[in-house]
């Protein structure tokens, strides 16, 4: 079942955008291993609306026994209008990130989870480690009720709401600049082995083998187009926009086959020597924006066996 067509209506995350090109080249083939922290990194937006400093993620797509190796907070702070300032008026503020312990419109109870000194005339992004925090979320989603981020005057400690103010998506301007929690975590969930026909794994009989000679002149790593608007997957994968490599070719086979859109494709007759990592970059059902790595899914040198 295709999820829904969500891409004309929704952008994604610039910070995924740019997270998928750091690790992956157009065709979304790993650039190289180990620059990615697990093989899921997983985006939710902010889902509060009206209060500037109570910020809320439902992180309810994680896949059960999905490993969390890190979480990061990531907040835009915007500039403070420059008004005229004596000489004595302060530049600086502190900022603290809280952990809310419970519900409401004016949670009381809070557990403070970072803090950090920031210039009141500058803007840019903020990231704050919250692991620990999303760990425990994660195992018992009733534990989340978010984060509070006050400000206060560095040197007085008195909190003042409208010193700092921090960008919520309440249009088009701001929605680039919505807050965000990314989790990197390893996914340990297999492929069914249902969605692989039988037929493509099993080893040739001696009798279905043709000689030697004909074997090697047919057996080369042929190009292979999956365009993903042609089968239906364009409103959920964002980036590749289509993959012009040879893939796994059982993977494809099988989709090839369920799709019905050829009717003679027949079991390669070569298997992959060589494998590289497939990274995808696309949207859930529940709307969240996933970069995925899928292991040994382009096949770049091919040989008979």
């Amino acid at each position: 079942e295709l999820p829904p067509d969500v891409l004309p209506r929704k952008k994604p995350p610039q910070f995924m955008v740019d997270l998928f090109n750091k690790v992956a080249d157009a065709n979304g083939i790993t650039r190289a291993p180990g620059l990615l922290e697990g093989n899921v990194v997983r985006s939710f937006e902010d889902r509060v609306r009206v209060d500037q400093h109570h910020f809320y993620f439902d992180i309810s797509a994680m896949e059960k026994g999905e490993q969390m190796l890190k979480a990061e907070f990531r907040v835009f702070k915007l500039k403070k209008k420059a008004l005229a300032r004596r000489s004595d008026s302060p530049h600086f503020c502190k900022v603290e990130v809280f952990e809310l312990l419970e519900s409401g419109s004016k949670p009381q109870k809070k557990h403070l989870i970072a803090s950090r000194l920031l210039s009141l005339y500058t803007e840019g992004w903020e990231v704050f480690n919250v692991t620990q925090t999303v760990s425990k979320w994660v195992g018992n989603s009733s534990f989340n009720h978010g984060f509070l981020i006050t400000t206060t005057h560095a040197f007085n400690n008195r909190i003042e709401h409208n010193l700092v103010k921090f960008a919520k998506s309440q249009g088009t301007l701001q929605e680039s600049r919505n807050a965000l929690l990314v989790l990197f975590t390893n996914s340990h969930k297999r492929r069914s082995s249902s969605f692989v026909p039988s037929s493509t794994s099993r080893r040739p009989r001696a009798a279905e083998v043709p000689s030697t000679k004909s074997h090697v002149a047919a057996c080369h790593r042929r190009e292979l187009y999956v365009d993903f608007r042609a089968i239906g997957w364009s409103g959920w994968i964002i980036y590749p926009r289509e993959n012009q490599n040879a893939t796994n070719h059982a993977t494809v086979q099988s989709i090839v086959h369920t799709l019905k859109l050829s009717q003679d494709v027949s079991t390669p007759c070569c298997v992959p020597d060589e494998l590289k990592s497939l990274n995808l970059l696309y949207f859930d059902d529940k709307e969240n924006v996933v970069l995925k790595n899928y292991k040994d899914m382009v096949a770049t040198r091919c040989g008979c066996h």
